[in-house]
Formats: structure tokens, sequence, C-alpha cells
């Protein structure tokens, strides 16, 4: 077993407990199941989902997230377009925001259980959930 550190799991996608079971089952590349996170950690058992709606807390970082996006489309398509008309704006924010999507999703929800759910650390947590119980 090896440490990983905390910015390290979060950018992996992993358990903020063990920091080594994925909290999405699918690889990003996946694009028709970007969004289906397991349950339950596959290595330590932990719940992922800390309450009933824990995940909607998720939209706020997700919309952050936009905001900045946003605001760098807009910035860039105005230096690189030289002021372009409106809808050119439009077009570049809506064509990032598409692109961008799946990304924003997992990595607000991984922010989310990162930093809000309370979970600490504990190398070497195994569980007594590991035979797959919801």
């Amino acid at each position: 077993m090896h440490n990983v550190s905390k910015s390290q799991a979060i950018i992996q996608g992993k358990c903020p407990q063990c920091r080594e079971g994925k909290i999405f089952e699918h690889p990003l590349s996946k694009v028709n199941k970007f969004n289906v996170m397991h349950k339950h950690c596959p290595k330590c058992g932990l719940r992922y989902e800390r309450e009933p709606g824990f995940f909607f807390g998720a939209m706020y970082i997700s919309y952050a997230f936009s905001v900045a996006l946003f605001i760098a489309c807009g910035l860039a398509t105005y230096v690189i377009g030289n002021n372009p008309e409106a809808w050119v704006y439009v077009v570049v924010v809506l064509v990032a925001v598409f692109l961008t999507f799946p990304i924003s999703y997992r990595y607000s929800r991984i922010l989310m259980i990162h930093l809000f759910s309370g979970v600490k650390y504990r190398p070497g947590a195994m569980s007594e959930v590991t035979s797959g119980n919801d």
C-alpha cells in the first residue's frame, strides 16, 4: 500500500477514506456512462452518498466551474476574435460547456465528497461491506 495525497486522490477520483477505491465505475472516456458512481467504495466499503440528497450540494461547485468557464471562454473569444458578434460568444460558450460537462459533473461530485462529507483519511481502511451489499 502506498500513501496517496488528498490532491492526488481528488485528481484520480479516489475514495476520501482509503484513497484507493474509485468513486466512478467507468473511465471518463466511456461517454455514455460517465455519471455512474459506485454506491460504496470497492476497497473500503465507504458509502459515498453520506445522506439522501448529499450530492445536491455538488451543483454549487458545478455552477462555480461553469461561471469560470463562461468567463474564460468570453475573454478568450474577445481577445482571439477581436470582439466578434454576440452569436460567436454564445456558440463558443455552448460548445465549451457541452465538451466539459462530463468533467465538471465528476469533479463537482469528487470535490463534494472530499471537502464536505466529513470523511477522514484512514490508511488501510478495509470494510465489513466489501461483499457488495447496498
